[in-house]
C-alpha cells in the first residue's frame, strides 16, 4: 500500500516538475522522508529519479539551443568529481539527517522566493576562475553527500550575479543537476555496491516506470507552463514541513 501510494506521488511529482524544466529531486527525498525510507536508500533512489526525469529536460533545452555549454562546463569540471567524493562518503544517520535538513530547508525558502521572484532579462556576466572553483567544489560535494542535484542551489547564485537571462540559466541548472546527480549516484553506488542496500533498493523500482512516464507527460506539456506559481508554492511548503520535522528529529538524536 505504502509503496503503491509512493509510485503515485513520484509520478505526480516527476510529471509536475519536467512541465517546468526541473527534476524535483528535493521533492523525491522529502517524500521517501515522509515514507521513513531507510537513510542510505535516500540519496540512491532520488538521484537515479533525478537523471530520468532530467534527461528529458536537458535534450529540450539543448534542442532550443538555450544551453551555453561553453560558459557551463568549467561549474561541471569541478563540481562532478566533488559530487562523487560526497556520495562515496560514508557518513552516519545523524550527520546525513542534518545535512538533509538544512538543504531542504534551503531549497523550500528558494522555492517560495521564486514563485514570488520577477525574473527580468539581463546581459551576460563571467563568473571568476576561483568562484566558479568554490562554488563548484562546494555544490557538487553537497549534492553528492544527500543525493541531489545542486541546481536549487545554483540557480539563485547565478540569479544573483545576473549570469545570463533567465531561461538560460534554467537551462545550465538542468546539465548541473544531471552531471551531478550521475557523478553522486556513482559515488553511492561504489558506497554500497557491496552491501545489502542495493538489494533493499530493487524493491523500488516501481518508481522508475511512474517518473519516466510522469517526466515523458510533462516535457510535452512544458510549453504550456502548467501552474508554475502555484507547483513552486506548494512544493516549497511540502519540502520546508519535511524539514523541520527533520531537524526536530535531528535534535532528537544529538541531545
Amino acid at each position: 500500500m505504502k509503496l503503491g501510494l509512493l509510485v503515485i506521488l513520484f509520478w505526480v511529482t516527476a510529471g509536475l516538475y519536467a512541465s517546468i524544466g526541473f527534476g524535483g529531486g528535493s521533492t523525491y527525498t522529502a517524500l521517501l522522508v515522509l515514507f521513513e525510507t531507510d537513510y542510505r536508500l535516500i540519496p540512491l533512489i532520488a538521484l537515479s529519479c533525478n537523471i530520468l526525469v532530467v534527461s528529458g529536460n536537458t535534450w529540450r533545452y539543448h534542442r532550443a539551443r538555450l544551453i551555453p555549454w561553453a560558459r557551463i562546463w568549467p561549474l561541471l569540471l569541478i563540481s562532478m568529481p566533488a559530487a562523487w567524493l560526497g556520495g562515496r562518503m560514508v557518513i552516519s544517520e545523524t550527520l546525513f539527517l542534518g545535512l538533509l535538513w538544512a538543504a531542504l530547508l534551503l531549497a523550500g525558502g528558494k522555492l517560495w522566493l521564486d514563485s514570488r521572484a520577477d525574473r527580468r532579462e539581463t546581459s551576460h556576466r563571467k563568473l571568476s576562475t576561483p568562484f566558479t572553483i568554490v562554488i563548484g567544489a562546494f555544490i557538487g560535494f553537497y549534492a553528492g553527500l544527500v543525493g541531489i542535484g545542486g541546481g536549487i542551489f545554483l540557480a539563485p547564485i547565478l540569479h544573483m550575479l545576473h549570469w545570463a537571462k533567465a531561461k538560460v540559466i534554467a537551462a545550465s541548472c538542468s546539465v548541473f543537476i544531471l552531471f551531478n546527480s550521475a557523478a553522486g549516484l556513482m559515488g553511492q553506488y561504489n558506497k554500497w555496491h557491496d552491501t545489502n542496500v542495493m538489494n533493499e533498493m530493487s524493491a523500488y523500482w516501481p518508481l522508475i516506470p511512474a517518473i519516466l512516464i510522469g517526466g515523458f507527460i510533462g516535457n510535452h506539456l512544458g510549453v504550456y507552463r502548467l501552474a508554475d506559481i502555484w507547483l513552486k508554492r506548494a512544493t516549497a511548503i511540502l519540502i520546508i514541513f519535511v524539514a523541520l520535522r527533520l531537524m526536530v528529529k535531528w535534535i532528537g538524536l544529538i541531545t
